[in-house]
C-alpha cells in the first residue's frame, strides 16, 4: 500500500472518530476535571421517587435527560438495567417539551443509538424543530426501548393504560397526572423522578416530596443552586443575580419553594423604555428578527443600535392568518419605507426561529426556504436558551446603575403589550401565550453583547442625548 493511500485512510479514520466524539455528548457527562456533585448524588440514589428542586441553570434538566437515556440504552452505571425499557417524559406543554426536555434528550442521545422517531409535528429527519411522540432507542441487550413524550395540557385521561419502567417529570405536574403516573410504574416496580423549579408555592409536591408527610421510604429530594453548577462562572452568577426580580430570586437561584412567579420583565418601565419615533440614521440599522407564526401571529421587528450600544426597536409587523407570500411582501414594504439595508442583490436579511426549518408533511419547502425564495435571507441559527435570553433582555432594560439600553418606538404596540402581559410559568419558561414578540426580541438581543456596567456618573454627551430623547417623547 502506498504511503499516500495510508495517510488518506488515517485521515478518514481520524475524521470518523471526531464525528463520533461530537455526536456522543453523553460520554463526556460529568467525566472531565469539573464534576457536578449533586447531579451524581441524584444518579447514585437508589430510591424509586427522586426529585431535584433546582434554580434555573443549576443543571437539573441534564439530570433527567441523562437518566432517561441511561435507562433506555441499558447502561445505567448505578441501577439494574432492563431490556426493552419503556418510559415517559412529561412536560407542561408540547411547546415546552420541544424547547426543554426534548432538546436535552436529543443533545445527549447519539444518533447511532436511534432506531426510529415518531413525530406528532414536523419531520423525523429534522426532529429538533418539531414535536416528538416517541423515540425508539437500541438497547445494549439487543432489544428496542421506547421513550414517549407527554404533556400535562393533554389531561389525565391521556396518561392511562401503559405499564412503565420510569416517568421523568420535567417541572411540576398537576396532582391528578402525578398520581396517574404512579399507577403506571406500579406493575414493573418502576421509578418516578422529577426536576423542577418550585415556583407554584407550597403545593402537594412540597408536602409529599419535600416534607414527605406520608413518610414514604422511597422518597428522596435534593436542592440544586447556581453555586452547585461548576460550569457557571462566578461572574455569570453575579450578573444573573443582578438581573433577577427579588421576589423570585430564591426559587430561581436556590430552588427554594416560592409563593408565585410574577412578571418576566418587572424592569420594563413604559415611561422610560417607550419613546416617540424619530428618523434613525442609516448607520444604526442592525437586524430584522422574526417569530414565524403563520396560523398564529407572525411577529417581526426592526432593530437599530446607536454608537453607544443602545438598542432601538423602530418598526413592527404583527399579523396572523396569512401565508408566507403576504408576510414577505409586508416585511419588504416596511423595509422599503425605512430605507432598510439590503445586499448586492436587493435581498433583506433576518433572524428567524429555527422551527422555520421544519417542512410540513404537506409542503415541499420549509418556511425558512420560502422566505429565502422571496428575497428575505433568514438565519435560523438563533440562540433559544430561554433563561439566558431573558437574563440578557433584563440587562438591557436595567443595568446596575438603574439606566436602560433598550428603547421601543411607540408604534410597536404589540411588543409593548406583550412586555406588560408576559408572566412566568412554573419552571424555566414563561407562559407560552401571546409571546411572539418576546421570542424574537430574545433571538435578537442574544446577538448583542451584554451592556457594560456604568457608574451613576453619565458622560455629558450621553446625558445630552438622553435628554433630547426624553424631550422627543414628551412632544
Amino acid at each position: 500500500m502506498q504511503r499516500e493511500e495510508i495517510l488518506k485512510r488515517i485521515a478518514l479514520i481520524e475524521r470518523e472518530l471526531e464525528r463520533r466524539k461530537a455526536d456522543d455528548k453523553l460520554s463526556g457527562y460529568n467525566k472531565g476535571r469539573k464534576k457536578h456533585k449533586k447531579q451524581m448524588l441524584f444518579h447514585k440514589c437508589k430510591k424509586r421517587n427522586r426529585w431535584v428542586f433546582g434554580g434555573n441553570r443549576s443543571g437539573k434538566t441534564e439530570c433527567g435527560a441523562v437518566e432517561c437515556i441511561w435507562y433506555l440504552r441499558g447502561i445505567h452505571p448505578y441501577r439494574k438495567n432492563r431490556k426493552d425499557c419503556f418510559g415517559w417524559v412529561v412536560s407542561l406543554s408540547r411547546q415546552v417539551q420541544r424547547d426543554v426536555a426534548q432538546a436535552k434528550i436529543l443533545y445527549y442521545l447519539p444518533g447511532s443509538w436511534i432506531a426510529d422517531i415518531v413525530m406528532l409535528e414536523g419531520r423525523k429527519d429534522s426532529p429538533s424543530g418539531g414535536i416528538i411522540d416517541q423515540i425508539k432507542i437500541k438497547n445494549v441487550f439487543g432489544g428496542i426501548s421506547t421513550l414517549g413524550f407527554k404533556s400535562c395540557d393533554q389531561g389525565r385521561e391521556k396518561f392511562q393504560g401503559s405499564s412503565l419502567d420510569f416517568v421523568w417529570f420535567d417541572e411540576e405536574p398537576p396532582r391528578d397526572i402525578y398520581e396517574e403516573c404512579l399507577m403506571r410504574v406500579m406493575d414493573r416496580r418502576g421509578d418516578i423522578f422529577g426536576t423542577m423549579t418550585p415556583l407554584k408555592g407550597r403545593t402537594f409536591i412540597w408536602s409529599e416530596i419535600y416534607l414527605n408527610a406520608r413518610k414514604n421510604p422511597e422518597v428522596w429530594c435534593e436542592f440544586m443552586s447556581w453555586e452547585d453548577n461548576p460550569f457557571l462562572s462566578k461572574s455569570e452568577i453575579g450578573l444573573l443575580g443582578k438581573s433577577m426580580d427579588t421576589s423570585s430570586l430564591d426559587a430561581r437561584r436556590y430552588g427554594k419553594f416560592s409563593e408565585g412567579a410574577g412578571l418576566v420583565y418587572p424592569e420594563f418601565d413604559e415611561s422610560a423604555c417607550v419613546i416617540e419615533p424619530f428618523d434613525v440614521p442609516r448607520e444604526w440599522q442592525d437586524a430584522i428578527s422574526i417569530d414565524p407564526g403563520l396560523n398564529n401571529p407572525l411577529s417581526a421587528h426592526w432593530y437599530c443600535v446607536d454608537w453607544d450600544g443602545n438598542v432601538y426597536v423602530v418598526a413592527e409587523w404583527f399579523a396572523s392568518g396569512m401565508n408566507v407570500d403576504a408576510h414577505a411582501e409586508a416585511i419588504r414594504e416596511i423595509s422599503g419605507k425605512l430605507g432598510w439595508k439590503t445586499d448586492g442583490k436587493g435581498r433583506l436579511s433576518a433572524l428567524i426561529d429555527s422551527a422555520a426549518n421544519q417542512r410540513t408533511l404537506a409542503g415541499s419547502a420549509s418556511v425558512a426556504e420560502l422566505f429565502c425564495e422571496r428575497g428575505i435571507m433568514v438565519n435560523t441559527r438563533v440562540n433559544k436558551d430561554i433563561f439566558a435570553g431573558v437574563s440578557r433582555v433584563k440587562s438591557f432594560l436595567k443595568r446596575g446603575n438603574g439606566e436602560g439600553n433598550l428603547y421601543i418606538f411607540s408604534n410597536c404596540v404589540n411588543m409593548i403589550e406583550e412586555f406588560k402581559t408576559y408572566f412566568w410559568a412554573a419552571g424555566d419558561v414563561p407562559v407560552k401565550k401571546d409571546d411572539h414578540a418576546m421570542d424574537e426580541l430574545r433571538y435578537y438581543i442574544m446577538t448583542r453583547p451584554r451592556p457594560p456596567e456604568r457608574e451613576r456618573e453619565i458622560p455629558p454627551i450621553l446625558n445630552d442625548k438622553m435628554r433630547r430623547l426624553r424631550r422627543r417623547k414628551r412632544r
